[in-house]
């Protein structure tokens, strides 16, 4: 290799920021939406109760496990003092699909809530991205300590969330195009099983796609440093200017 062909300074300083810039956005997408566990948290309930009720048609006991095995979820996150939001929005969705199942008797309306409220995002989704408020961006922008400065200050990555939004908007309803004509069609069993089925694979194309356009956008603006910052900066003027208070007191002080 020529000293021509040798990477400058420059050139290795910019991989490295973009591989932190790529790592960086790899663990707040990780952190947002549970990881694995919380993909498990997802999941689970939904599984036990169509393999209890594929079993036996016992449409009591299997919401009832999958009642159960949420709650325990909950528990052991509590337990080990982690983040509990995932794992209390399964709770939360399985509950209102026991309470919609038990009220009508009807063991399909156990996904019901859970249909409706995909369809509900995927429309937020869809609708924000439209009004420039990308929902991902509400959702990341936090989680990347630059809060709505991408809106106003960095509009390389407003137009990444924008694509994301885009991206998670249409994923969803596409699922939903799928899951509501097997509500009216199909039986129970058929409905949960495709139901799992689509669970993971769909989030992990959305979270894939949010990653790419992410990876691409620019770093985002970490507003809690330029507040620390310019806190850090009147601390000091102010301290200046007691040092100069002070100064002029006892100079005057000095005078004969």
């Amino acid at each position: 290799m020529t000293s021509l062909d040798k990477p400058t300074t420059e050139e290795t300083a910019a991989d490295t920021s973009a591989d932190d810039a790529r790592a960086v956005t790899e663990a707040a997408l990780f952190e947002a939406f549970g990881g694995v566990r919380g993909m498990v948290e997802t999941v689970l309930p939904g599984l036990l109760f169509v393999s209890i009720y594929t079993v036996n048609k016992n449409l009591h006991m299997s919401a009832l496990a999958a009642l159960g095995v949420a709650l325990v979820m909950v528990v052991v996150r509590l337990a080990r003092r982690d983040t509990v939001k995932h794992a209390f929005s399964g709770v939360f969705g399985v509950g209102f699909g026991v309470v919609f199942a038990m009220m009508t008797g009807n063991a399909k309306d156990f996904y019901l809530p859970g249909m409706l409220y995909t369809l509900g995002l995927a429309l937020a989704y869809i609708v924000t991205a439209m009004a420039g408020v990308p929902l991902i961006g509400l959702m990341l922008g936090p989680v990347f300590k630059e809060n709505l400065s991408w809106r106003t200050r960095n509009p390389g990555r407003k137009k990444a969330y924008t694509k994301a939004s885009w991206a998670w908007g249409l994923i969803l309803l596409a699922k939903c195009a799928i899951l509501f004509p097997l509500y009216w069609w199909a039986d129970t069993t058929q409905l949960g099983w495709v139901l799992v089925a689509l669970k993971i694979p769909p989030f992990l194309l959305a979270v894939y796609l949010t990653w790419v356009f992410l990876a691409k956008a620019p770093p985002p603006i970490d507003v809690f440093a330029e507040m620390e910052a310019e806190e850090r900066a009147e601390e000091e003027r102010k301290a200046a200017a007691a040092g100069e208070g002070e100064g002029a007191q006892a100079g005057r002080h000095r005078r004969p």
